[in-house]
């Protein structure tokens, strides 16, 4: 029975043939699209667990508030689905977990504000999620950036970061685009958008970070219910699209 079920998640939903819930899909393609040695994320006391990104990791926060933990901080989007679960689950650590993503960033404009967005924080655990703008901010508004350009700062941001705090553990979460989404032109984002996609988790790999496949779990997820449910727009998660991510970064980091 239990060698049936073992099958079935790992081999069912991502054939499209399963009606997974969440946090069984995360599981399944996490385990799918995780080497047997990637790195997880332990977590000491006192631990600081930072969130970095562009407007899907903001979520609407109060960009003037500095207090860890609370909803006005962290926003309404994955972070926060992440910050309940594991401040829930390791209360005895008294984890302090901050969001300092900002709306409409690409890499470059990460670095801009790294010093007092990052590094002023002595984060333990850094979680960074970008490179959607990186693309689309080249189909209109005047941006004239490259896959190379995006992997080139990525490269020296994360360099960066690991010389001034060489014991930091980061998470690299891979950018996404859900084909059927409001915003997403087939023939405009796929399959150039892939490559950015590719870069992320190249990085994730010279940098020995954990890597979240939030793509695949997307894809995985528009075989049960389109595009729209996940994400209207196909950048911005709604709920349920907030809280698979939430699960898939529980489950790469090990911290489920």
């Amino acid at each position: 029975m239990k060698d049936s079920r073992r099958n079935f998640l790992k081999k069912g939903m991502l054939a499209g043939t399963g009606a997974l819930m969440i946090p069984e899909l995360a599981k399944a393609v996490v385990k799918e699209h995780t080497a047997v040695n990637a790195p997880k994320i332990t977590l000491k006391k006192d631990a600081v667990i930072l969130m970095q990104g562009d407007s899907i990791t903001d979520a609407g926060r109060q960009h003037g508030n500095n207090n860890c933990n609370t909803l006005e901080q962290l926003g309404h989007g994955y972070s926060l689905f992440i910050a309940t679960q594991l401040l829930a689950k390791e209360a005895a650590k008294q984890l302090k977990i901050y969001n300092r993503g900002i709306s409409g960033n690409k890499v470059f404009e990460l670095r801009n504000r790294w010093e007092m967005e990052c590094l002023a924080f002595q984060p333990d655990v850094l979680s960074i999620l970008i490179g959607v703008n990186d693309y689309w901010h080249t189909l209109g508004g005047g941006y004239k950036g490259t896959a190379a350009i995006y992997e080139n700062d990525y490269r020296a941001l994360l360099k960066y970061t690991k010389e001034k705090l060489p014991n930091i553990q980061l998470v690299i979460c891979e950018p996404f685009a859900l084909r059927g989404g409001s915003a997403i032109e087939d023939g405009k984002w796929f399959p150039m958008f892939d490559e950015y996609r590719s870069i992320s988790k190249k990085l994730a790999g010279e940098f020995n970070a954990v890597f979240v496949p939030f793509q695949s779990g997307f894809d995985a997820a528009m075989k049960q219910v389109p595009a729209r449910y996940w994400a209207y727009d196909g950048v911005h998660p709604d709920l349920p699209g907030r809280q698979l991510m939430a699960n898939m970064w529980l489950e790469a980091t090990g911290l489920k």
